[in-house]
């Protein structure tokens, strides 16, 4: 029992020190910067331990990894909570999040926002003629919800803004849908505080301007995303017991992904799936660390 003790010892020393060295850019295959153009940024390899190889649907592979036995356990918060499927961009976050969705039995519910732009000062003349309304159906933008929400009762969502902080209601609170009604949206919130508490949701107006938006979209829908899978960024701060990471497109930001492979509290519990350009599963990736923070 000691020697292996000492054996779990060394191994949770090796993969903090692992993930100190990504964290500060000193890990990467022969010493050597990804670019001469890009000093900050280098290719590391990750431990073949921790990386999860498929010839065939890598998101069934990663979800299947992930969650295990997940249609017996999709509406258990306690499984749920602790499980994650990060991804580096939104729209692999959606692939993955209605992969899962479609495969829970229950009946589907969709709500549709409502969407128009601004009639604050700045605005654009005729704006409503330039920019109709199935046009702004398309856009999205961070911590934004979709024009489309497709639920169904036992999936885990996440808020996107401040309801009521008193009731736990926070951005960045998880819950489990309980139930849905045409004009609310009933839950049980799973993490940070009031776990077990059943809370209900309201569409609200939320109002959000996109770097290459000319105007001031207002989309009015309920303020959640489905959150079995999320960005990296998004999960920042959050501990957890199982992590899939998928780069099918590599980290593009600062400590991107020091903050993926972090949020799991034991090396069994991270597996890293990367996709290369041609379709076939990797082990190096993109890593990227500014020198000067």
């Amino acid at each position: 029992k000691i020697k292996s003790s000492s054996l779990e010892y060394k191994e949770l020393s090796d993969f903090n020190d692992w993930i100190l060295r990504i964290g500060n850019g000193s890990e990467k295959i022969n010493n050597i910067s990804e670019t001469k153009e890009d000093p900050d940024s280098n290719i590391v390899e990750i431990p073949q331990d921790l990386l999860l190889y498929t010839t065939g649907n890598k998101i069934k592979a990663l979800v299947d990894s992930t969650y295990p036995d997940f249609l017996n356990n999709y509406s258990n918060p306690e499984y749920i909570k602790n499980r994650v499927i990060l991804a580096t961009t939104n729209d692999i976050v959606e692939e993955i999040n209605n992969y899962m969705v479609d495969l829970i039995p229950n009946s589907e519910k969709e709500y549709f926002s409502a969407d128009s732009i601004s009639k604050c000062m700045d605005a654009i003349n005729d704006a409503h003629i330039l920019y109709p309304t199935e046009y702004l159906n398309t856009l999205n933008a961070n911590n934004f919800p979709a024009h489309r929400l497709k639920l169904k009762i036992g999936i885990p969502i996440m808020l996107l803004r401040n309801l009521n902080q008193s009731l736990g209601l926070c951005n960045g609170t998880r819950l489990i849908i309980t139930n849905l009604a045409d004009y609310i949206i009933e839950a049980v919130i799973i993490t940070v505080t009031h776990i077990g508490d059943k809370v209900h949701i309201p569409r609200i107006n939320l109002t959000t301007k996109g770097s290459h938006w000319p105007f001031v979209l207002c989309r009015r829908q309920f303020p959640i995303k489905i959150c079995y899978s999320m960005t990296i960024n998004k999960n920042q701060g959050q501990t957890l017991t199982n992590v899939g990471l998928y780069l099918k497109k590599p980290v593009f930001s600062h400590g991107q992904l020091y903050v993926a492979i972090s949020r799991v509290n034991n090396k069994k519990g991270l597996e890293i799936l990367i996709e290369n350009n041609d379709g076939s599963c990797g082990n190096t990736t993109t890593n990227i660390v500014f020198r000067e923070i």
